[in-house]
């Protein structure tokens, strides 16, 4: 059973590392995590241990903005959603109000996901 965890943990780490995702800092021309939430004209938010789940979001959100798959007002309201369940959260860190951020989160990741792999071929490929 710890074996099947740990290969698990290293198989997600591994195809994390596949889908290309800049560090927070941004890369490769890439904006850095700050510079993507400033897009929308508000203050950077401190997602604290879910920065980087978070920015893959935002980034993701962001190439289908920048290929015409999304509007501005569209990304920046998306935007404005997480940070405002985040809050949320964080006002209120016990295990209801987690499962209640983590269930929205993987919803929302789905959705930039999607939004993404419409206007982005190398999604796609087989």
């Amino acid at each position: 059973m710890r074996m099947l965890f740990v290969s698990g943990v290293l198989g997600a780490a591994l195809l994390a590392g596949c889908v290309g995702t800049p560090s927070l800092q941004g890369s490769m021309g890439a904006p850095s995590f700050n510079a993507l939430q400033e897009m929308c004209g508000t203050s950077p938010v401190d997602y604290g241990a879910d920065a980087q789940s978070v920015y893959s979001t935002f980034f993701d959100a962001y190439v289908a903005e920048r290929r015409g798959g999304l509007s501005k007002e569209r990304f920046c309201a998306f935007q404005a959603a997480i940070a405002e369940r985040h809050r949320a959260y964080q006002a209120n860190p016990g295990p209801d109000s987690q499962s209640e951020w983590a269930n929205f989160f993987l919803d929302q990741r789905a959705r930039a996901l999607s939004w993404r792999a419409a206007v982005d071929p190398t999604l796609r490929a087989g």
